[in-house]
């Protein structure tokens, strides 16, 4: 089940909210002029998946996203538990980080944390098949799929904006919870 909690930076062992309904993490979110979405998923893909496969099974919701946003380009990213460098890109999705342009992560297998720093606020949102988050431009976040990863993830991004990490430096990550297996 999708989740999001929200913590105050000076408190990361305590949540100052936690929310499951959908509902009340979309209207949360919006706030933050961050989308969140639930689609439905039309086929059961597993980590290892070649992109192309994942592209060709999701093609209308990929044009549907590329037509609604402007979005340039297409990949997917996934991870599993046998993946030979599953620990250092693991370390590398921990570190805080933001976009040239939007971010849009469609979830088609599998789970994984975002946890967005947004003013005095971390905001992790549990994200689970099914589930598309927007983040836009410029925010600062993490990404967490924990000890033994299993997602598979469609990205859409606008390639005049660029997909370059840009690392804040902050260590932040390291003060909030990490994505339980």
């Amino acid at each position: 089940m999708s989740s999001l909690s929200v913590y105050h930076v000076s408190s990361p062992d305590i949540p100052n909210k936690v929310l499951t309904h959908f509902e009340d993490i979309v209207a949360t979110l919006a706030e933050k002029g961050i989308r969140f979405d639930r689609w439905q998923t039309t086929t059961k893909l597993q980590p290892g998946v070649d992109q192309d496969e994942v592209i060709a099974a999701y093609q209308a919701q990929i044009d549907t996203l590329k037509a609604e946003r402007g979005d340039a380009s297409v990949d997917v990213i996934g991870l599993h538990s046998e993946h030979p460098q599953k620990d250092e890109l693991r370390a590398r999705f921990l570190k805080e980080h933001s976009h040239d342009g939007d971010e849009t992560r469609f979830f088609v297998a599998g789970r994984g944390l975002f946890s967005l720093h947004l003013d005095d606020y971390v905001y992790a949102v549990l994200c689970e098949k099914n589930d598309l988050i927007t983040l836009p431009a410029g925010t600062p976040h993490w990404f967490d799929a924990g000890e033994h990863p299993h997602f598979v993830a469609i990205r859409l991004r606008d390639d005049s904006k660029g997909w370059e990490e840009r690392f804040t430096g902050d260590e932040i990550a390291s003060r909030f919870p990490a994505l339980e297996d």
